[in-house]
Formats: C-alpha cells, sequence, structure tokens
C-alpha cells in the first residue's frame, strides 16, 4: 500500500517480502542456507527462526509474497503441489467426511485422494465441476470440502468460482481453488470468495522447469494455523534454494503469463483450423462452453490447450512422437514448450475410471518460443 493506492501486481512480485538486506543492502534477499539458528539463551530466538523446518527467512520471504499476490492473509509454502494438497486435504478432512471433486481432476490429486484419503475412510464424488447444479447436488451432510480446478487438467473446463463460493457457503462447505493452471496474475479464487487457493509452485509461478514447490494461500487464520500445523509436523517444506528460485521466478510472472497467453491463442487458432484436428480445447475461444465464464473470472486465458487428434490414439501418440521444438515431456508451466498424450502419461492412472480421458487427447505446455516456431512445429507433426 503507498499513499496513491494498493500496489500493482507486478510491483507485489517484485517487491513484497524482498525489501534489501539491512546488512549489506543486497537488492535480493539472501538464500538463508541452514538448517538451525543460534539463540540468545534458551528462548531467545532472533526474528522467530529455531529450525529451518519450522521456519527459514527465505521461505518466510516467498510466503509473504505468495499471500500478496493471491490477495491472502497467509501464505505457507511446501516441498510440492502434492505436498500442499495432502496438507489441505488431511487438514479439512476426517474419517467419515465426504468431499466433491472434478470428474476431470488432475492425475495426482485423484490418486492421493482415491487410493490413500479412501483408506482413511474418506469419500469423494467426481462431478463436472461447470455445473453448479451438479455440484449442489454432490453436496451431503458429511460434505466438508469442494476441491476445484479451473481451468481443469487436462481438459480445461472452467468452473465459476463465484458461484461454487455461494454454493459452498450456503451449505458450510469449505472450498479449495486450484489455482495453478491459471497463476495469480490471472485470476485470483480468494477474491471470487474461495476460502482457500492451492498451487503448484513448480509450474507457472516457478516457470524455469527448476524448482519443485507447492503452496497454500488464505485469509481465514483458523484455517492458516491448521496448514502451519502440518506444515511444520509433517516437514514437507521447500529447500531455501527452491524458495529462493521460486521468488526470483515471480519477478517476471506477470510478463511470462502475457506471453504464455499470446502464444497459446495463436496456438489455438491455428490448430482450430488443422484439418487433422477434431476439436481444440482452449477457453480463450469463443467456442469453449466455459469462455464466457473464463472471460468474468480471469484477466486472460493462460497457456494450456488440448486437442483431440483425428485417427485416434495412435495418431495422438504420433503428434506428440514428430514435434521438434515441443518436447515430449510431463508438467507445465516453463518457458519452454512440452507436450505429452495426457492419457498415457499424467492421467494414465485414471485409466478405467470415470476419470479417463479421451486417447486421441494431446495436451500441450505453450511456451515462450515464437509462436511462428511453435505453430510450424505443429503443423509438421500432425501433417
Amino acid at each position: 500500500m503507498t499513499d496513491s493506492g494498493p500496489l500493482g501486481f507486478a510491483t507485489r512480485a517484485i517487491h513484497t517480502g524482498q525489501e534489501p538486506d539491512p546488512t549489506t543492502g543486497a537488492v535480493i534477499p539472501p538464500l538463508y542456507a541452514t538448517s538451525t539458528y543460534a539463540q540468545d539463551g534458551v528462548g531467545g530466538l532472533r526474528r522467530g527462526f529455531e529450525y529451518s523446518r519450522t521456519g527459514n527467512p527465505t521461505r518466510t520471504a516467498l510466503e509473504q509474497c505468495l499471500a500478496a499476490l493471491e490477495g491472502g492473509r497467509f501464505g505457507r509454502a511446501f516441498a510440492s503441489g502434492m505436498a500442499a494438497t495432502d496438507t489441505a486435504l488431511r487438514s479439512l478432512l476426517r474419517p467419515g467426511d465426504h468431499l466433491v471433486i472434478p470428474n476431470d481432476t488432475d492425475g495426482g490429486t485423484f490418486r492421493l485422494i482415491d487410493k490413500v484419503l479412501s483408506q482413511w475412510g474418506v469419500e469423494h464424488t467426481p462431478v463436472a465441476i461447470s455445473d453448479v447444479d451438479a455440484v449442489r447436488a454432490a453436496i451431503r451432510p458429511s460434505t466438508k470440502l469442494v476441491w476445484v480446478e479451473t481451468p481443469t487438467n487436462p481438459l480445461l473446463n472452467i468452473a465459476d468460482i463465484a458461484l461454487l463460493a455461494d454454493a459452498t457457503r450456503d451449505a458450510g462447505v469449505t472450498l479449495v481453488v486450484d489455482n495453478t493452471f491459471a497463476s495469480p496474475y490471472l485470476q485470483n479464487p480468494l477474491d471470487l470468495g474461495a476460502d482457500v487457493v492451492m498451487h503448484s509452485t513448480t509450474k507457472y509461478l516457478g516457470g524455469h522447469s527448476d524448482l519443485i514447490g507447492g503452496a497454500l494461500v488464505t485469509s481465514d487464520e483458523e484455517l492458516d494455523t491448521k496448514f502451519a500445523f502440518l506444515q511444520n509436523g509433517s516437514g514437507a517444506v521447500p529447500s531455501p534454494f527452491d524458495a529462493w528460485l521460486t521468488l526470483r521466478s515471480l519477478k517476471t510472472l506477470q510478463v511470462r503469463m502475457e506471453k504464455h497467453s499470446d502464444n497459446a491463442e495463436a496456438v489455438a487458432q491455428a490448430l482450430s483450423a488443422h484439418p487433422k484436428v477434431e476439436r481444440v480445447l482452449y477457453p480463450g475461444l469463443p467456442e469453449h462452453p466455459g469462455h464466457e465464464t473464463a472471460a468474468k473470472q480471469m484477466r486472460r486465458f493462460g497457456g494450456k490447450v488440448s486437442f483431440r487428434v483425428k485417427g485416434g490414439e495412435q495418431a495422438a501418440l504420433a503428434v506428440c512422437a514428430r514435434t521438434e521444438v515441443f518436447t515430449l515431456a510431463e508438467s507445465l508451466g516453463g518457458v519452454e514448450s512440452l507436450i505429452e498424450p495426457p492419457g498415457r502419461m499424467r492421467h494414465a492412472r485414471v485409466a478405467g475410471t470415470e476419470l479417463e480421458v479421451p486417447a486421441s487427447l494431446v495436451r500441450i505446455s505453450v511456451g515462450l518460443e515464437d509462436a511462428d516456431d511453435l505453430i510450424a512445429d505443429l503443423s509438421q507433426a500432425l501433417a
């Protein structure tokens, strides 16, 4: 906050939690590569730090910045997106509880819920998260949590966060939004009524395919206290170096997301006109069923595009094998463009369930290369 009003997104990304080092004047926050801290007598902690699983100055700077970017009061950083997801779920659910999830949720999230929490007596119901009435109908007396991705992975369906927040608030249910695909630059679920935002910081927040991390952001102090307890108690915290790398990356998040969106829009339009492509899934296209909702709650439409190839699974696999600029790899959100057949890679674990993805589906993470080169690469791979 300044005398002229609240700080803009890029200013917060560059400065929040990252004041020049008071000792040396270094403009980049130091990397505190330490496991423990000297005490000035028993219990005499300097700035509250005693052990780096519990707290580390580099991680604290990251958590402050993440909270500021999502418009939340509290941020917690984790060793991975799945560690953040696990902490949220175990903080909010107990044996006998029920949660609602997207019927095309991320494969890793589904595995944790279906294979791990189910053994703990937690039940789940997959629904079309774009259908608010379906979500309302799926909520039971035992429902404690609605877990939302928007856009979803890999089918890029869109949930109306504000409407879902109304529905969950009426039912006394917590709403958690996985905001990984959008990033806090494109979308701010807390402002739309969500209770918690989750990120895999590995993706767009890290942005360079060189770190693993996760985050939870909320303005609810009671929830944050629960997250903090498990963060420390289970110890799935990021290394100081990964926290430092993520802080470095946040400084350029706005400009990167603008370029990701520019390139993805161009690629989606080109794919839509290609005779070998059956259907393009991208919320930036007017024909996408969630386009109006996405336009209402997102600044841009992001860097993820999925498309179905004519000819089925073998044709999709062939496209993924032929690209030269796009790299065949899991993950997303880096400066380089990636391609994968999700049914055989990230989402192979949901095969045979109601979350199974089409065999002809190709998912691409559109990077920051020249858009013309990306379009040409996909065109020759499809030829």
